[in-house]
């Protein structure tokens, strides 16, 4: 057994045999006959989930590695991503070199979609799609992570509770991007902090930067990130179709002090974020980090100045930060009207005012706050001032 074998991705000698297991494995086969034919899958799903497997076997019979099985899909990635978005645009993109592998540390809005849109601009760039670290939360279903790990994801193990297991874990996870990244020359792509950013405000957590260290702990930190090619990743969503849901989460949490999900709720939001309206979509690669490489937190804030300062503002942030009850008086922001064309600010605010109708009235502020607080941070920064 390899080092790296209880996380890794699977390799392309594993691709057949894991293929086939997913085309016989019921669960799998219900939630693709559920997708295809939603009216229908009730009352015939018992018809129907034998002809959607026979299908899909003839369809990847001849997929023998992973590189195969990306291209195979590729197109009904691309048409699931395009009908839930007006559109996808990237820059930066000329950071990523051909060769040479990076560490892309990115903003958290969505569980699925941050790293599909991510794979959606470096594959339409012709550059090899970065290996995808997924947390073991997000796999109680075998079939859920023989589907992600057959799709370059690796795992995070956050479910340990023991300290000793816990570090281990970490310990490992920390060899295995190093690895990644020095030996194979194949990119990771991560998030900045663990869970998402409900509240809009992106932030890095330096124990995550600490982790990439942990493996190299004789090596001087700056040399152990140098060596990294760490790239700032900025995801911008118009709308986020999970806002409302987190806007109740916060809700909740602030006035209970707590918040429990119920059993199938990250299948929900899976679901929801997946298939729900976006809007315009941004990515923005920032240039490889060069400064603030000394220790963990200098680096946090370098990075939280990329991903900030990346972050593309739609029509809708300027309007819910007009609304927000904490926006700084310091900061010199634009009305809306200043910056985009009537048109596409009349339609911002239909949409805008039917998401605030669609929310509960005490809830409204979580709500705000989430399409206000990037307005505050990227200004804040125009402005020089700390975040």
């Amino acid at each position: 057994m390899g080092e790296f074998d209880s996380i890794r991705p699977y390799a392309d000698a594993e691709v057949p045999a894991v293929l086939a297991r997913l085309l016989a494995d019921d669960a799998f086969l219900k939630i693709i006959t559920q997708f295809g034919f939603p009216r229908l899958a009730g009352p015939f799903g018992w018809l129907l989930k034998p002809l959607v497997a026979l299908r899909l076997r003839a369809k990847f019979r001849h997929v023998r590695s992973v590189a195969d099985l990306q291209e195979h899909i590729e197109g009904y990635v691309d048409n699931t991503i395009e009908r839930a978005t007006d559109g996808i645009t990237y820059s930066g993109i000329e950071h990523l070199q051909a060769g040479k592998a990076y560490l892309l540390l990115a903003n958290h809005r969505d569980i699925v979609m941050d790293p599909a849109f991510v794979n959606y601009a470096v594959y339409h760039a012709g550059l090899p799609t970065p290996r995808i670290a997924i947390g073991d939360n997000l796999l109680q279903k075998p079939f859920v992570s023989d589907l992600m790990r057959l799709n370059k994801s690796f795992i995070v193990h956050r479910s340990l509770t023991g300290r000793r297991e816990k570090l281990a874990a970490y310990q490992l996870l920390s060899a295995y991007i190093n690895h990644s990244i020095r030996n194979d020359v194949e990119s990771i792509w991560i998030a900045q902090a663990e869970g998402r950013a409900k509240d809009g405000d992106d932030r890095t957590d330096s124990a995550i930067l600490k982790m990439f260290h942990m493996s190299r702990k004789d090596e001087p930190f700056a040399e152990v990130i140098n060596s990294l090619h760490l790239i700032p990743v900025a995801i911008s969503y118009e709308y986020d179709p999970c806002d409302l849901a987190k806007a109740r989460e916060m809700f909740i949490r602030a006035s209970t002090g707590s918040y429990n999900k119920v059993a199938g709720e990250d299948d929900k939001s899976i679901a929801l974020g997946i298939t729900g309206y976006k809007g315009r979509v941004h990515i923005h690669f920032s240039e490889q980090v060069s400064q603030g490489l000394e220790d963990s937190k200098q680096l946090a804030a370098q990075v939280d100045q990329q991903i900030l300062s990346g972050y593309r503002l739609f029509p809708v942030h300027y309007l819910a930060y007009a609304m927000w009850s904490e926006r700084d008086p310091l900061l010199a922001v634009p009305d809306a009207a200043e910056l985009f064309a009537a048109a596409e600010l009349a339609q911002a605010q239909s949409e805008w005012q039917r998401r605030l109708a669609a929310c509960p009235a005490e809830q409204q502020p979580y709500l705000i706050v989430q399409y206000a607080t990037p307005v505050r941070n990227q200004y804040r920064i125009k402005a020089g001032l700390p975040l």
